[in-house]
């Protein structure tokens, strides 16, 4: 099998209908766009609520304005760098295909649930409890410290896993979508390691992916010589653009909706760089080890006077227009940051970064990081939008309460769901439990349909029992 037929090749045959001549990628990116799951983006939060405003963001702009940068990013990456060109390298995952990035961009966002971070953040812990509550009815006869209860605690881990976005994208491009005879969308090896940013098991990393599409993720990488731990360079160019589209898209909503004002005063609040500090200070990129809150407000200063400077440098070239103002300083940042991507050597491997002098340009990732936690304290930590999340994590909670009991719920779930449900039950290793059948369900729903679930269960308000679920 050549470069080529390795990183095409899918999980399953193929069927290719009445296109047989339609390249492989295109395939993919057909079937991503076509699927269910990328329609329902338009129904879910990226930063305000879905619905709040015809202006804002939802999570389906976003991908699609991802995966337009990330797909001229590859193209410029491969006229600067020929060799990850695939007819200039031989090994399957250090290869930057356009049509790949852009795939992998469309679906990164997929495994989001409703109420964006809110919603993951009520999930996760939702299932935890659960975790805990088994591990504690199941070991509370035991020595807590001995071998066989910490085999019952990993048992039970391996058998309720846990829930976050990243593993839940896969859950649903490899098993939740359907096609024909098979579960997923059966796309082709490298658009599934493109797309995969934590590659990792979910049992050694909570960010890692569940054990049923980590078995086959596993043993592409494995096929690939994939060294541990390391992505792709697609997966790793995919995931850049979505920082640089979140650093620069999002100021560019919050500024709309009046949350962040470009002016001295606000760009140099106390309050607000002292926000910035905490919110960095949480993160876990290499890149700010060692850095004291003095170092992190001096460069969070830096940053924010130098968004303010090219706003007073384009404000009377847009004939002093706010709207025309916000987006070309919009695209000021996005050209900035795509224009200084490049790829570098790191050990046995390659990375995609930011490199300035042919050296990875730690100074810019620290700008990209400044401007996401300077859009997060402005606007995730705005009043409103706290409220908003604080109804959403009660709904969502009340959602789990009423479909977690199998013997009182089964009358309220979806017949494909539970058809589904006891198809998996029958086979000799199943996929689901219960509860995670049921967080797989409310993960995939939009704000709107959970809240008209949540209305339909407990509100006073109720639509027609015509409506279609």
């Amino acid at each position: 099998m050549n470069l080529s037929e390795r990183r095409q090749h899918r999980q399953h045959p193929d069927s290719v209908g009445h296109e047989p001549t339609r390249a492989a990628y295109e395939r993919d990116y057909s079937r991503l766009i076509h699927s269910p799951t990328f329609r329902r983006l338009q129904g879910k939060s990226q930063v305000f609520g879905a619905g709040t405003g015809d202006y804002y963001r939802t999570r389906l702009t976003h991908s699609l304005e991802v995966a337009q940068i990330a797909r001229e990013a590859a193209r410029g990456l491969l006229r600067a760098y020929p060799e990850v060109g695939i007819e200039s390298t031989d090994h399957p995952g250090l290869v930057i295909n356009s049509e790949v990035v852009e795939c992998a961009a469309i679906s990164h966002d997929f495994g989001h649930p409703p109420f964006g971070h809110k919603g993951e953040e009520v999930l996760s812990g939702i299932l935890e409890r659960l975790i805990q509550d088994k591990i504690t009815q199941n070991i509370q006869h035991l020595n807590p410290l001995s071998p066989e209860a910490d085999t019952i605690r990993r048992e039970i881990r391996r058998k309720y896993e846990h829930f976050e976005g990243n593993a839940h994208n896969f859950r649903l491009i490899m098993f939740l979508e359907k096609r024909e005879n098979i579960d997923g969308l059966n796309l082709t090896d490298a658009v599934l390691l493109g797309t995969n940013k934590y590659p990792f098991s979910g049992i050694v990393n909570h960010k890692g992916m569940y054990l049923h599409e980590w078995s086959y993720i596993s043993e592409i990488r494995t096929q690939w010589g994939i060294p541990e731990g390391k992505k792709t360079l697609e997966a790793q160019l995919m995931d850049l653009c979505d920082d640089i589209a979140y650093s620069s898209h999002d100021l560019e909503d919050g500024i709309k909706a009046g949350k962040i004002e470009v002016h001295e005063h606000f760009m140099r609040d106390p309050h607000i760089l002292q926000l910035i500090v905490e919110k960095v200070q949480t993160l876990d990129d290499a890149f700010w080890q060692g850095w004291n809150d003095e170092r992190i407000r001096a460069k969070a200063e830096e940053v924010l006077t130098a968004f303010l400077t090219v706003w007073q440098m384009k404000f009377p070239l847009c004939d002093h227009d706010h709207s025309r103002t916000r987006r070309e300083v919009k695209a000021y940042w996005v050209s900035l940051f795509v224009g200084s991507l490049g790829v570098i050597e790191e050990g046995n491997w390659k990375k995609v970064t930011f490199v300035k002098e042919d050296k990875e340009d730690v100074d810019m990732l620290r700008t990209v990081s400044i401007l996401k936690s300077f859009a997060w304290v402005t606007m995730i930590r705005d009043l409103r939008v706290q409220r908003l999340q604080k109804r959403s994590a009660w709904m969502i909670q009340r959602l789990w309460d009423a479909f977690v009991d199998p013997a009182t719920s089964k009358s309220i779930i979806p017949g494909d769901w539970l058809r589904r449900f006891d198809r998996d039950q029958r086979l000799n290793q199943p996929i689901w439990t219960w509860e995670h059948m049921v967080i797989d369900y409310i993960a995939g729903m939009t704000d709107a349909y959970a809240e008209k679930i949540y209305n339909e269960l407990y509100g006073m308000k109720v639509g027609s029992i015509y409506d279609l679920d």
